[in-house]
């Protein structure tokens, strides 16, 4: 797909978009997990879903920027971002609450994309 720039010239869509899209919808999902964790009740209990949900949204952020700025280094990133993803996935789906549950889904979307992108 081609969109044209402000002078009128095509620009190819970037390569990376369904990948730079995943990463940013489960940054998205991480951030809604990480401030819900912390208002409930046994906040302890989720301290490692907490964690996991800010290393990950960081790591998503990161993959993101590296393939809009078609970093040579996207590859790299994107799949240590698929291995965070997939431990935060994993995490989140040991909760029954509604979003630990949204946010699992986004990040095990996200380390099947990042792994296919890289691959």
């Amino acid at each position: 797909m081609d969109i044209t720039d402000e002078g009128g010239m095509g620009v190819k869509e970037n390569m990376y978009q369904e990948c730079i899209d995943a990463c940013l919808a489960c940054m998205d999902a991480c951030n809604m997990c990480f401030d819900a964790c912390l208002k409930e009740d046994d906040v302890k209990m989720m301290s490692e879903c907490i964690r996991l949900d800010r290393e990950c949204a960081d790591i998503c952020a990161f993959a993101a920027k590296s393939m809009q700025t078609n970093s040579r280094f996207a590859k790299e990133i994107c799949m240590l971002c698929a291995d965070i993803c997939e431990a935060c996935g994993q995490e989140c789906k040991k909760h029954d609450m509604g979003h630990c549950q949204v946010c699992a889904e986004a990040c095990l979307t996200c380390a099947e994309t990042c792994r296919k992108m890289a691959a």
